[in-house]
């Protein structure tokens, strides 16, 4: 299989539309490495999939890194971008870098922050030093005590204009590649198409040069949903049945047998 790197994503876009998703652990990297995933994200998600958080906010860097290690070990030839969870960015560019310094020593290929304009200079500095950036732009989950919620982004053309300079800057900032989160599919489109660097759109239609989804969501882990979601598999209902069974044949006095 193809090792993915910065320069094979980059290489990619016009050329390959990329599936990828989000994995915390060693177990499910390996499934989706061995299954050609090109990037798996460790997803600041992990608070509301693994956790039993409401919002990704309380997730801290020594979450992050702990399953940045575990999916690392396991990834041979996707690339692995943690995500810098809240907290790890916001407080002083100092700080900030040495935090990522940090996710890149677990074993992560790059990271991931949200924002637009207003983290441009770190994330010139973090690509500076050598470590590669993957912005996020659009809705960020980051930022939902501000929306109110998780609430589509950029659906006036004022609101629309926002998201694309947003892009547009963290582009000029050195980022490789930024995420399009739940915004209209004709302004991702058009984002796409100005952009020399990929798009990866989660919520944000069919142009994108490549696509997030949450492992728990493909699989069926989850069995709520949002709308732009397509479940591959339906494992809840079999897992809970596995237990089930095991849980009887124990009481029955089946198994052990």
């Amino acid at each position: 299989m193809k090792k993915w790197n910065v320069a094979t994503v980059k290489a990619a876009k016009g050329k390959e539309k990329l599936g990828c998703c989000t994995a915390y652990d060693a177990c499910f990297a390996r499934l989706a490495d061995e299954a050609g995933v090109p990037i798996i994200l460790v997803g600041d998600s992990m608070g509301m999939t693994m956790l039993g958080y409401e919002t990704t906010l309380p997730v801290k860097l020594e979450e992050t890194l702990s399953a940045t290690a575990a999916v690392a070990r396991a990834a041979k030839n996707a690339m692995v971008v943690a995500d810098m969870p809240f907290g790890s960015y916001q407080c002083g560019d100092d700080l900030a870098v040495a935090n990522a310094v940090k996710c890149i020593q677990a074993g992560a290929d790059a990271i991931k922050l949200e924002g637009g304009a207003s983290v441009c200079a770190l994330v010139k500095r973090l690509t500076t030093a050598g470590i590669p950036v993957l912005a996020h732009v659009g809705m960020t989950p980051q930022s939902v005590n501000e929306y109110g919620g998780f609430k589509r982004q950029g659906k006036t053309r004022e609101a629309a204009e926002k998201v694309i300079e947003d892009a547009k800057a963290v582009e000029a900032a050195g980022a490789f590649a930024v995420t399009l989160e739940c915004i209209p599919s004709e302004l991702a489109a058009e984002i796409t198409a100005t952009l020399k660097i990929p798009t990866v759109g989660i919520g944000a239609g069919p142009v994108c040069d490549a696509q997030w989804l949450v492992m728990h969501d493909l699989l069926g882990l989850n069995e709520r949903v949002p709308s732009f979601v397509k479940q591959y598999a339906h494992l809840a209902g079999s897992v809970r049945g596995a237990f089930k069974a095991y849980v009887d044949e124990v009481r029955d006095g089946v198994f052990p047998a």
